[in-house]
């Protein structure tokens, strides 16, 4: 079991979450669509180069995003990240795979 973590923009906060889940995310036991989530402010400053979503290369920008964190099983965990990067609006979105071990 690995735990997915990442940061959405309020815009596209269920459109990234139906993705997780369709991919085979946020199942524990017997329910479906499990997910924690809190809103926060995300920071970042894209370089020369870049495309970002919001702001402007060289110009710091602050956004309200999503924390959002889910379950997935081993077998689905590649299928759950290629679902993250194609839902999600920015060019390179931030997340993290975390295994979770049973004690």
């Amino acid at each position: 079991m690995y735990k997915i973590c990442s940061y959405v923009p309020e815009s596209h906060l269920e459109p990234v979450k139906q993705a997780l889940f369709a991919a085979g995310a946020g199942r524990i036991g017997d329910y479906q669509h499990c997910c924690w989530q809190v809103k926060g402010e995300g920071q970042f400053m894209p370089q020369a180069g870049a495309e970002p979503f919001i702001g402007q290369p060289g110009a710091l920008s602050r956004v309200a995003e999503y924390r959002i964190e889910l379950v997935c099983a081993d077998e689905v965990v590649r299928d759950v990240v290629t679902a993250l990067k194609q839902a999600h609006p920015y060019d390179q979105p931030a997340y993290d795979v975390s295994l979770c071990i049973d004690i």
